[in-house]
């Protein structure tokens, strides 16, 4: 009988180690557990910074989320410019999702205000012009000027000039966290306020090998990992990291937890609403269970909370992306050819960047990359995965998911670049102010890198703030349930007799 039992043990665990073994992006199912436990251990520090999760929470939802969705709302930072058209240049691209969901509006140029100044910004001046005879002034215009003695040979050939402008090419990339497509002939300009991020039915074997793909094959991970099919790093093993793997795994997964609750807080309920007054495009809301599968500790193997904390770690990081760079951006003009639009833009952006100046605890970036010759490589290293994680957006197979993946990826990697190419180090820059901002040679942001950044902290705004939704939707399904065990169980002085009889005990409510 003994040896039975160690048997049924035995088959008991082996079907746990298949599971685990198995496992793919997509959870085991398993029912999930009606409880806050999703938001029972999201409390107190977020590590790898001096802030805790309950002093973001207020000041996202009381601070920073109407002023930032007020803002993403004007003209400016409306319409994006991105080429999705582009193949995947790492596998066939093969499942293209073919419902109506994912297909996304583009408009013309001209609908676009101050169209004109934003296509200044791509006028960039070739090295080689400086060499043209317009560009220089003739030297036998001095009484003094002897031809003989001053003459230059200031020719270049073609070739030289095509180099030169590949060397000019090579210099800008080497401060660029992702690839920028805005200057692609097949790029369009999308209205996001016509394109909403929302669950558009996009999954599978297709959207699963996409965040695969960035764990396992670009993200840094312990060098000792014993969950080889398991594409996430467990919080136990985070430890065994260096700093700066840690930070670039975390935004990974603070970016991928942001997506995911924007997924379920705008989901297809139902294709049509019972009455003539049904939205044309179906009923979208809050999915409460959806929410639970993707982050209840039971359907993540406990990791669930800790992937809702690294969504608080990514916030942290690109607040500061935006208080570094901060005096370069309250200086920017926002032209969209209407001088009243442009200066409240200018207000907005003036007193948001105010309300993230006052914030006490931001993310310290200094503490990373230091140590010489092995901390270049690993900032090499740290820009070249997220590079590649910008490229793999390309092989989304959703439009409208590939929109604001590609959206929030390039705002991310602009925060790095302002938090780590140097240009934004030197306090007291002594270029800065003596020449217009618009002037090309004080660019540091293109207009789609600054669309980009204002709007993936947005969505990581709206997170936040839709977290407080759920953790309300949570607690009221507890109170209706303690209140069906009641209702079923009797009155008060028939549950308490059958107590003292011996009988059903009442539930206790933590």
């Amino acid at each position: 009988m003994e040896c039975k039992n160690y048997c049924v043990v035995f088959i008991i665990f082996a079907v746990a180690i298949v599971q685990a073994v198995g496992y793919d992006t997509e959870l085991f199912e398993s029912p999930p557990c009606d409880s806050n436990a999703c938001f029972e251990t999201l409390h107190g520090a977020l590590g790898d910074c001096s802030c805790n999760v309950d002093t973001i929470d207020y000041f996202n939802n009381v601070k920073i989320f109407p002023r930032i969705q007020s803002l993403v709302s004007k003209d400016y930072f409306r319409f994006y410019k991105v080429n999705l058209k582009k193949e995947c240049p790492f596998w066939a691209d093969d499942s293209r999702c073919a419902m109506k969901y994912c297909h996304i509006k583009t408009c013309s140029k001209e609908s676009v205000p101050g169209f004109d100044g934003y296509e200044e910004e791509y006028l960039e001046e070739s090295p080689a012009l400086k060499y043209s005879l317009d560009a220089t002034t003739p030297c036998d215009q001095d009484s003094d000027h002897d031809p003989d003695l001053g003459y230059l040979n200031m020719t270049i050939s073609a070739a030289s000039q095509f180099e030169i402008a590949k060397w000019k090419a090579y210099d800008d990339s080497l401060e660029n966290f992702c690839q920028c497509d805005d200057k692609d002939a097949d790029a369009e300009f999308v209205d996001l306020s016509l394109n909403p991020e929302r669950y558009t039915g996009y999954k599978g074997p297709s959207a699963h090998r996409i965040w695969r793909s960035i764990y396992q094959e670009n993200c840094f991970r312990p060098k000792t990992n014993p969950y080889q099919s398991f594409p996430y790093v467990l919080s136990s093993d985070l430890s065994n990291m260096c700093l700066e793997e840690r930070v670039f795994y975390r935004a990974i997964s603070g970016l991928h937890t942001s997506i995911n609750i924007h997924l379920c807080s705008k989901y297809l309920l139902s294709e049509k609403k019972i009455g003539f007054a049904a939205p044309p495009e179906g009923e979208w809301g809050p999915n409460l269970e959806e929410f639970q599968r993707r982050f209840d500790p039971s359907q993540t193997y406990g990791e669930g909370p800790n992937w809702l904390k690294n969504l608080y770690f990514l916030y942290l990081l690109e607040m500061r992306a935006l208080a570094k760079a901060g005096p370069y951006l309250e200086r920017e003009d926002y032209f969209t050819d209407s001088p009243i639009e442009d200066e409240e833009t200018r207000n907005a952006i003036k007193n948001m960047l105010g309300v993230i100046y006052s914030f006490p605890d931001h993310f310290n970036e200094s503490l990373m990359f230091n140590g010489g010759t092995q901390a270049a490589t690993l900032k090499f290293e740290f820009r070249e995965h997220f590079l590649n994680i910008s490229r793999i957006m390309d092989c989304v197979g959703c439009d409208k998911c590939k929109l604001w993946g590609k959206l929030q990826t390039q705002g991310l990697g602009t925060a790095l670049k302002i938090l780590f190419s140097g240009r934004w180090d030197s306090e007291g820059d002594p270029g800065q102010g003596r020449l217009p901002l618009r002037h090309k040679s004080q660019k540091r942001l293109q207009r789609t890198e600054i669309v980009a950044l204002f709007n993936a902290f947005a969505r990581l705004s709206n997170s936040i703030r839709e977290l407080e939704n759920f953790r309300s939707m949570l607690s009221g399904n507890m109170e209706q349930e303690k209140k069906n065990i009641f209702a079923a169980s009797g009155s008060s002085i028939e549950i308490a007799e059958k107590c003292a009889s011996g009988g059903a005990k009442p539930r206790i409510w933590s």
